[in-house]
């Protein structure tokens, strides 16, 4: 289809209480830049149930409208629910541009959008920018297995749709705004929604890792040794007040589990605090954590590549150093 205008959306994934998601704002930050480049409006869409908090988000932190469709059907997401809102909403504005989080719902939702729109799609991006010849969107992502980057653009269709990762953005400060909120009366029959959530299974509460939202995070790598090798990561991060995060190969070798991988096929975070413990700093694992504040790299290794990302780099036996460390944490604090 053809854009009837230049404006970029921002799709604002909701909680269950209306709250809107972490990423959907993150996103709101570089979406300001884009739009202005552009020469269109900032929208942000949300969908959902009951949304009135997610729409004042959106408010406060950017967006100059905000797109909202209600209604008991998009209680909890389905695919042919929020596909046939969204695409509705983009057939009557001809947006030139739709950046959805790469959660698991919006890697679902996007692909099936841009599908239906017969238009591109560029997924898990890391980095987004105008390229200024052109005036598309260059959407940068690992490629060839995260052995390098590659920026990628779609001239000849609109919308240009991508699906950026959690955390790859930072909030940006929250303003009384005031956006022009328009609601729009989208429904679908319940007996057109092919697929229902039958059974909600939580996580236990021991098992649960926010690692996107964390100010602070030690992680371990294949220099551990085994899983009782996170024993001195783990007590530094209880020291901080830290999370705990691992590299792909401890959680491949099985010593803990996926919910603490960060990387390219983890997850994308930017702490204040990073401290990399045992790890060599492939380039999948920098994909994921090198928009960190501050990174810290513990490793025998001189030569590992981490330091080459590290603002501080410590070369020693990692169950030497922590140990030390945890000390001197809990000294200052106590």
């Amino acid at each position: 289809m053809e854009a009837k205008t230049k404006d970029l959306w921002v799709y604002m994934e909701t909680e269950e209480n209306g709250t809107a998601k972490n990423v959907g704002i993150e996103l709101l930050t570089p979406a300001k830049d884009m739009a202005a480049k552009q020469g269109g409006t900032l929208t942000a869409v949300v969908i959902g149930s009951h949304v009135d908090a997610a729409v004042k988000t959106a408010e406060a932190y950017g967006a100059e409208r905000v797109i909202v469709v209600e209604g008991d059907e998009y209680a909890q997401y389905s695919t042919d629910a929020y596909c046939h809102a969204m695409c509705t909403l983009i057939e009557k504005y001809g947006p030139s541009s739709l950046l959805i989080g790469a959660t698991n719902d919006g890697r679902d939702l996007a692909p099936r959008i841009a599908c239906r729109l017969k238009t591109g799609l560029t997924a898990d991006c890391t980095a987004l920018d105008i390229d200024e010849e052109s005036g598309n969107v260059a959407w940068t992502r690992p490629a060839f297995g995260g052995n390098l980057m590659a920026t990628i653009l779609c001239p000849d269709h609109r919308p240009q749709i991508g699906t950026i990762r959690p955390g790859v953005f930072k909030k940006g400060d929250p303003a009384d705004g005031r956006a022009k909120v328009i609601r729009e009366e989208i429904h679908m029959d319940k007996k057109d929604i092919r697929t229902r959530i039958v059974e909600l299974i939580r996580e236990m509460e021991s098992d649960k890792v926010d690692l996107e939202g964390a100010e602070i995070i030690v992680s371990g790598g294949r220099g551990v040794g085994g899983p009782n090798g996170f024993g001195p990561v783990k007590e530094l991060a209880k020291a901080l007040g830290a999370s705990v995060g691992a590299s792909r190969a401890a959680v491949d070798a099985g010593w803990i589990s996926h919910s603490h991988q960060v990387g390219q096929t983890g997850k994308t975070v930017a702490p204040r605090l990073y401290i990399a413990c045992g790890i060599s700093g492939a380039i999948q694992h920098l994909a994921g954590m090198s928009g960190s504040g501050v990174i810290v790299a513990i490793n025998k290794d001189p030569d590992a590549p981490i330091f080459g990302a590290a603002d501080y780099g410590v070369v020693g036996d990692l169950f030497e150093v922590l140990p030390v460390l945890t000390q001197e944490v809990m000294k200052a604090r106590s």
